[in-house]
C-alpha cells in the first residue's frame, strides 16, 4: 500500500464558485484520490476555505454580518456543494481554523529564527477614499509587463507577473475607481525568498519527467526573470496575527497575508482532521514522515496557482528548517472558458456549482469537465458541447449498454446471470483487447492525463457495445439459447467492469450499474485480474436487478432554455 496526499487549490469564501474553479482542483483532484483508493492506496485528500484577506471582510461588510460569522456560512455552503459534485474530503477544513493559526504563526516563527524574515518599512496604498490601507488586489492599474489595464497590485491575471501595487501604472482604487490614494510607509515582514533560487531550481529541475510543462514554464519564468523577497504581512485586522516575539513590537495589529497561511492549511486542515476524529499526532505521519518517500504528495490547482505552490510554499517549507513534506507532483491546469471568455465569480459569469445541479446531476458534469480537462491550452464550455458530450458518452454508449443488457437479462433470463455455454474466439479476442486497454487507462490515470485517460476509458464502452451488438443475444434467443446466454454473461460481467473502471469519474452513476448484482461497497475494487478471469467473475444464478435509466438525455429544448437563462456566445 502507498500513502498518497492530495491537496486541491482552496477555494476563496467569497460566494460559491463557478465550474471553472470545480475544473481547475477540486473535481480532478477527487478524481484522483477515487483512482488511487480504487488501486488500494491509503489516501489523505484535503481541501478548505481560504477566508482571510480583504475580500472576505468586503464581502461581509456587503452581505452585513460580522465577518466571521460570514465565512463560517459560505463555508458551509461550499462544504455541502462539494459534497454534493462527490468530492471525498477526508476533511474540508477552514483557513481560519485555530490549527492554521497556530501551524502559521509555527513557521513564520521558524523563518525568524533561521534569519530569513526580515522587518522593512514599505510603501503602502492608502486611500483616501475608503480612509484606510488598500491591500494589494484592491489597487488596479495598467501592468507595466504586458499592458493588460484592470492588472491587481499582487498579481496580473493577463501575463500572471506577481507585482507590486507600485508597480502599476495609473494606479486606482478597485473599490471606488478613485485616484486619490498615496504612498505611506508601513513596517512590514518579507520573506527572503531571494536567497533560494538555486535551492528551487534545483528542486524544479529534479522534477523534470513528472511535473507537466505549463507547471516548469511558469516556474522557471519566476526564477528566470529574477525573485524578489516577499512581503507576508498585511494592513487588515482579520487574518493570522503576526506573534508578539517576531520583529520587536514593530508589528503590533498586522495580520499574514493570506498568500502565507492559506497553503499552510493544507496541514492545518490535516491537523484538523486529526482533531476531529480522535487521531492524536496522526496528521504528522503525512507531513512529517520519518522517510519523504514514505509519502508522495500530489497537488492539483489551476495556472495563476502555480507561482504560490513552486516558490512561494516550498520556500517557507525549505527555510523552517524542519522535515515538512515537500509537493511530489503538481497538476496545473489551464482556464475553462465560457464561450471563449472567462468564466467571472465577480461578474457572475459562466455557470456556478450550485445552479449546475439544478439542472443536471453531478455525473454529468464530472464526465464533461474531466473528459475536457484544460490540460494542455484553454478548454471553452458551451451548452451545445455539454448536451452533446453527456448525450453521446453517458446515454448513449454507458447507460444504454447497462440498461438494454440488464433488463433483457430481466425478461428472457429471469433476471439471473446465465450460466449455459463457453465462452468462444469473440470473447476471447475482446478480453486480450480490454486487457490492453485498461492497462493503457490506468497508466494515463497514473500520469493524471485525464483527457487521454477518459478518451481511453469510453473506448473501453464502445468496445463492450460493439461486442454486444454483434453477439446480438436477443437474435439468437429465438434459435439458440446457450449462444444468447454466453452473450448475456459476458454483458454483464461488463456492466461491472464498467462501474468499476469509471467509479473515480462518475461515482453516482457507476455505483447505480454495480448494484445491479450487489450492494456497492464505499470504493468500487479495481479489476487487477486478467480479463479472462475477471469476465467470467459473476456467478451463474446470481440476481440482476436492473437499475432506473441511468443518463436521461438533453433535449435541444432544455439547451436553448439555458442558453436564455445563463447566456451563451456574445
Amino acid at each position: 500500500m502507498t500513502r498518497i496526499l492530495i491537496t486541491s487549490a482552496l477555494p476563496y469564501i467569497n460566494g460559491v464558485k463557478h465550474l471553472g474553479n470545480l475544473s481547475g482542483s477540486m473535481l480532478p483532484a477527487d478524481v484522483y484520490a477515487r483512482y488511487r483508493r480504487a488501486r488500494g492506496d491509503e489516501v489523505m485528500f484535503v481541501c478548505a476555505t481560504d477566508e482571510h484577506g480583504t475580500p472576505a471582510e468586503l464581502a461581509a461588510l456587503e452581505a452585513g454580518q460580522d465577518v466571521e460569522a460570514y465565512c463560517t456560512e459560505q463555508h458551509e455552503i461550499q462544504k455541502s456543494l462539494g459534497e454534493r459534485f462527490g468530492c471525498s474530503w477526508a476533511v474540508f477544513g477552514r483557513s481560519s481554523s485555530p490549527q492554521n493559526r497556530e501551524l502559521t504563526q509555527h513557521f513564520a516563527r521558524a523563518l525568524w529564527k533561521q534569519g530569513l524574515l526580515e522587518v522593512r518599512t514599505t510603501k503602502q496604498v492608502y486611500s483616501h477614499a475608503e480612509k484606510r490601507f488598500l491591500p494589494d488586489r484592491y489597487v488596479i492599474g495598467t501592468c507595466p509587463h504586458c499592458g493588460y489595464e484592470r492588472a491587481r497590485g499582487d498579481q496580473c491575471e493577463n501575463c500572471t507577473r506577481v507585482l507590486d501595487p507600485t508597480d502599476l501604472i495609473d494606479a486606482r482604487s478597485a473599490l471606488s475607481g478613485s485616484r486619490e490614494i498615496e504612498i505611506r510607509d508601513s513596517a512590514h515582514l518579507f520573506l527572503k525568498q531571494s536567497q533560494f533560487v538555486g535551492r528551487l531550481r534545483e528542486w524544479i529541475d529534479g522534477h523534470e519527467k513528472d511535473w507537466p510543462a505549463l507547471v516548469k514554464s511558469i516556474a522557471r519564468k519566476w526564477l528566470d526573470e529574477g525573485l524578489n523577497d516577499r512581503g507576508i504581512t498585511r494592513d487588515l485586522s482579520w487574518g493570522v496575527p503576526v506573534p508578539d516575539d517576531i520583529g520587536d513590537g514593530q508589528l503590533a495589529g498586522k495580520v499574514f497575508y493570506v498568500w502565507f497561511d492559506a497553503p499552510i492549511e493544507y496541514i492545518g486542515a490535516t491537523k484538523e482532521w486529526a482533531d476531529a476524529n480522535g487521531r492524536g499526532d496522526e496528521w504528522l505521519k503525512w507531513w512529517r514522515p520519518e522517510n519523504p518517500s514514505d509519502v508522495t504528495y500530489v497537488e492539483f490547482m489551476a495556472k495563476d496557482n502555480v507561482p504560490f505552490h513552486t516558490v512561494g510554499f516550498p520556500v517557507t517549507i525549505m527555510g523552517s528548517g524542519e522535515n515538512w513534506k515537500l509537493v511530489d507532483r503538481i497538476k496545473g491546469f489551464n482556464w475553462l472558458t465560457y464561450y471563449g471568455g472567462k468564466f467571472s465569480t465577480s461578474q457572475k459569469r459562466g455557470v456556478f456549482m450550485d445552479k449546475a445541479l439544478e439542472i443536471q446531476p453531478a455525473d454529468a458534469w464530472r464526465w464533461y469537465l474531466t473528459f475536457n480537462a484544460p490540460e494542455g491550452a484553454d478548454s471553452s464550455f458551451t451548452w451545445e458541447h455539454f448536451a452533446g458530450t453527456v448525450n453521446k458518452d453517458l446515454a448513449d454508449v454507458f447507460g444504454n449498454f447497462v440498461n438494454r443488457i440488464t433488463r433483457f437479462t430481466a425478461s428472457r433470463f429471469e433476471g439471473k446471470v446465465p450460466g449455459e455455454g463457453e465462452y468462444g474466439e469473440d470473447e476471447k479476442a475482446l478480453e486480450a483487447d480490454l486487457d490492453s486497454r485498461i492497462a493503457k487507462y490506468a497508466a494515463y490515470m497514473n500520469d493524471i492525463e485525464y483527457r487521454k485517460a477518459l478518451t481511453e476509458l469510453r473506448a473501453i464502452w464502445v468496445a463492450g457495445n460493439e461486442y454486444l451488438t454483434k453477439a446480438a443475444p436477443w437474435t439468437h434467443f429465438k434459435t439458440d439459447t446457450t449462444k444468447a446466454a454466453v452473450g448475456v454473461r459476458m454483458g454483464l460481467n461488463l456492466v461491472r467492469l464498467f462501474a468499476c473502471l469509471s467509479a473515480p469519474v462518475i461515482p453516482t452513476i457507476a455505483k447505480a450499474a454495480y448494484e445491479a448484482f450487489a450492494p456497492a461497497p464505499e470504493t468500487l475494487p479495481w479489476p487487477d485480474r486478467p480479463m479472462a478471469d475477471y469476465l467470467d467473475g459473476l456467478e451463474a444464478g446470481a440476481a440482476v436487478t436492473p437499475p432506473a435509466v441511468l443518463v436521461a438525455k438533453i433535449t435541444d429544448e432544455f439547451v436553448e432554455a439555458w442558453k436564455a437563462r445563463f447566456g451563451g456566445a456574445e
